[in-house]
């Protein structure tokens, strides 16, 4: 089903005239936010894949919003629209096993560093502890970083009715804990995350910033998430953190 199609199916099953409305006037944030995440996903994501799911969130929206619950529905429906499209990426899960293999023994050998030397990890020590060459680690966490939609996404503000007290307050310490663990990266790599979550640039776009090549970039943003997946193992494990886990895991 292309990205027309599934507009037309979409606006058919809205359950009121309003809802109906809301998902004509706003089914352009649909578009602009599919291509603002393909632009920091592989090529072998489909477009028309992303505004497919994100216009089942947009029903979603429209069927579900309050006004008086204080955010505009551009707003809460950009929630639910990226929410979406990141669920139906994850149910395609297009990277091999081996790259997760592999970001997980990365994130092992930076805890095991930083432990044991009390300071950032550096690219060579990492791949010294994985018995690979630097180059061969540097393609790791470039795949790592082209797989991922990373922790900053899962920890996103949602919008919920009935919301459980719990999972709010263990979803805000998560929060606070990651904020802590991004101040606490390596310069450049605190950088990347913020022109990435924060400022919406994509890898090329950071690349120019920063004066290195596309590859580069990536390779950074893979190697901060690598180094957060690290920082954060031990917290994650706690159990007033469970609820926020299920969100922060990747």
């Amino acid at each position: 089903m292309n990205a027309a199609s599934a507009y037309s199916e979409v606006r058919g099953c809205a359950d009121t005239p309003a809802a109906a409305d809301l998902v004509t006037r706003h089914a352009e944030l649909v578009k602009r936010i599919a291509y603002h995440l393909a632009g920091r996903l592989p090529p072998s994501v489909e477009i028309d894949d992303l505004m497919q799911a994100g216009m089942l969130g947009l029903l979603e929206a429209a069927s579900n919003y309050a006004a008086g619950r204080g955010a505009s529905f551009e707003t809460y429906a950009g929630i639910r629209i990226r929410g979406a499209m990141i669920d139906a990426l994850r149910k395609l899960d297009w990277a091999p096993r081996s790259v997760h293999r592999k970001a997980r023994a990365v994130a092992a050998a930076v805890q095991e560093i930083e432990r044991r030397t009390g300071r950032d990890a550096r690219d060579a020590e990492i791949a010294a502890a994985l018995g690979v060459e630097l180059a061969e680690y540097h393609a790791i966490v470039h795949d790592a970083a082209s797989c991922r939609l990373a922790a900053l996404d899962d920890a996103a503000v949602t919008i919920e009715g009935d919301a459980d007290p719990f999972l709010e307050t263990a979803d805000e310490e998560f929060k606070q804990a990651l904020a802590v663990a991004i101040d606490g990266l390596p310069e450049r790599e605190k950088l990347v995350m913020s022109l990435y979550y924060s400022e919406g640039l994509n890898l090329k776009e950071i690349g120019a910033v920063l004066r290195v090549t596309e590859s580069r970039a990536c390779q950074l943003h893979g190697q901060a998430l690598v180094r957060l997946k690290a920082r954060l193992g031990a917290w994650r494990e706690t159990p007033a953190a469970s609820g926020a886990a299920r969100r922060g895991r990747q």
